[in-house]
């Protein structure tokens, strides 16, 4: 055999490596669901120019592999539906079964969206009811990866009492809601990857082309250059066993059992092996809960959180779809003082993408978070949060759904009133006591305390402290466990919120 001849034999199994076989990624196999009303796309391998056809209810759709042995196909909008079987046949053949047509919604974040029903409030009765053969689940294996990857770890499943104890807790109350109020089919994509970093979704290129990036890119660089895998071994071992005895005194740090090559803070590498998989997949929105781990950076946030957004449009090709999140809850210490706090501006971030995001929405979440855990195992509130804003917004249901939000405030004497908006006809009230907590108030001295507050209407809150003669900014739930108990009268909390614009300690900071 001529030496050429060897070497295009050689290029040729590098460029199709599964050879003659026909194959599609784990995105799709039995169970799974497609999203109604649009357009689907399915892809996969075979051999190179190999003519493919697509068959599912009624609908027949031809494509060719190209010189890769790549090949997509679109199949047409379907209704809600199914049970229904996907053919593709080409040098070989592929069935999957039991195919629904429905709602899709990947469930993304970090360790409060992976926390499992089964260590959820309410778990045994919950997992008891979980026979929900509408509502499909597919969960991810953790894979951080370096380059973009093609395939993942992880099958469609039907929901029931052994599938559902163990995804995602908010993922599942979610969906059994939507499939409650809709009645069509819901999938359910669980990939998120606890203690998470919000650049780990983000590829790597579309961080490297903003500047505003370079420190935390260049951190990484030089983190990665000098790496030293004997001395993280070590430390692995030292944090187990301290872990093991019951971590008697602080010192370890969490974030040092992170691998920094392939685990979840490095930049891209969630992208690259959870998402870029999925890219094109038919979805209706994502749900997102995300940002302990960024709580120093909020600064940062305001725009990395908005980028990763549009980044996940931009690459799915579906045009704006909704992305609704969760605010971080109330967790640690409650605070003797006003003062500064990471959490607190982190929020105030994740409040200001509402503004940058077109269909977007959050979850308000800061009355039920557990000060010892930074994990509060009251999912069903948060999901229920959560899940008015699909209903009302992409489905059509009359129900409340955005947390009253600051408005406005104007200057009366030594009293600042503060106007909201999205509160309902039934108005603000205090949960609990008459006494409004909560509200902090300054003078140009940016000097905070505690401030006094009464309702004046149903939207407007008048606050004063008898320390401040010339107040100028006020502040509501400003502190990483703060006691607040101003609701509207339909149950959401209000959203915490400072008038000022005043220097915050996470400003300009681009590394934790």
């Amino acid at each position: 055999m001529r030496p050429l001849t060897l070497a295009l034999i050689v290029a040729c199994a590098i460029a199709n490596p599964l050879g003659a076989k026909l194959s599609v990624p784990n995105v799709f196999t039995d169970h799974m669901v497609l999203q109604r009303d649009q357009a689907n796309p399915i892809w996969g391998s075979s051999t190179p120019n190999d003519d493919i056809t697509v068959t599912l209810a009624g609908n027949v759709i031809s494509t060719r592999a190209d010189r890769d042995g790549s090949w997509r196909a679109k199949l047409p909008p379907l209704p809600a539906g199914g049970p229904h079987t996907l053919s593709i046949k080409g040098s070989d053949f592929i069935e999957i079964n039991d195919v629904l047509v429905g709602e899709v919604w990947f469930c993304s974040g970090q360790s409060n969206m992976e926390w499992p029903l089964i260590s959820s409030y309410g778990a045994e009765v919950e997992i008891a009811a979980a026979n929900q053969p509408q509502i499909r689940l597919l969960s991810v294996e953790r894979n951080g990866a370096d380059t973009p990857q093609e395939d993942i770890d992880g099958v469609w499943q039907v929901c029931s009492p052994e599938t559902a104890q163990h995804f995602s807790a908010i993922g599942y109350f979610y969906g059994k809601t939507l499939n409650d109020a809709l009645d069509v089919p819901i999938g359910l994509i669980d990939n998120a990857w606890g203690g998470s970093m919000a650049e780990s979704w983000i590829p790597l290129d579309t961080l490297a082309a903003d500047e505003r990036y370079a420190p935390l890119l260049e951190h990484w660089e030089e983190r990665l250059a000098n790496f030293d895998e004997e001395a993280y071994e070590a430390f692995l071992l030292e944090f187990k066993e301290w872990e093991a005895a019951g971590y008697p005194q602080p010192g370890l740090n969490w974030n040092n059992t992170v691998h920094p090559v392939t685990g979840q803070h490095r930049p891209a590498n969630i992208y690259n092996g959870m998402v870029h998989p999925f890219t094109g997949y038919g979805i209706r929105g994502v749900i997102w809960y995300q940002g302990e781990s960024n709580g120093g950076r909020a600064d940062q946030y305001k725009h990395l959180f908005p980028l990763l957004v549009e980044t996940w449009r931009d690459k799915w090709g579906q045009g704006d779809f909704p992305f609704y999140w969760v605010q971080l809850a109330d967790y640690g210490s409650e605070a003797n003082e006003p003062g500064e706090n990471g959490w607190a501006e982190l929020r105030d971030a994740q409040t200001s993408s509402m503004d940058l995001l077109a269909n977007s929405g959050q979850a308000v979440i800061i009355d039920i978070g557990e000060g010892r855990d930074i994990h509060p195992r009251n999912k069903m509130t948060v999901a229920n949060r959560l899940v008015r804003w699909p209903l009302a917004k992409d489905y059509g249901f009359d129900i409340a759904y955005q947390s009253p939000r600051y408005k406005s405030m104007e200057l009366d004497g030594n009293k600042i009133r503060i106007t909201f908006d999205h509160v309902s006809d039934q108005g603000l009230y205090s949960f609990d006591t008459t006494e409004i907590k909560g509200f902090s108030i300054a003078s140009d001295d940016q000097n905070f305390v505690w401030a006094e507050a009464k309702m004046v209407d149903k939207n407007t809150v008048e606050v004063w402290s008898k320390e401040i003669e010339a107040p100028t900014a006020v502040r509501y739930g400003w502190a990483q466990n703060p006691v607040v108990n101003l609701y509207d009268r339909n149950g959401l909390p209000v959203t915490p919120f400072r008038t000022d614009s005043w220097k915050l300690q996470s400003d300009g900071k681009a590394i934790d």
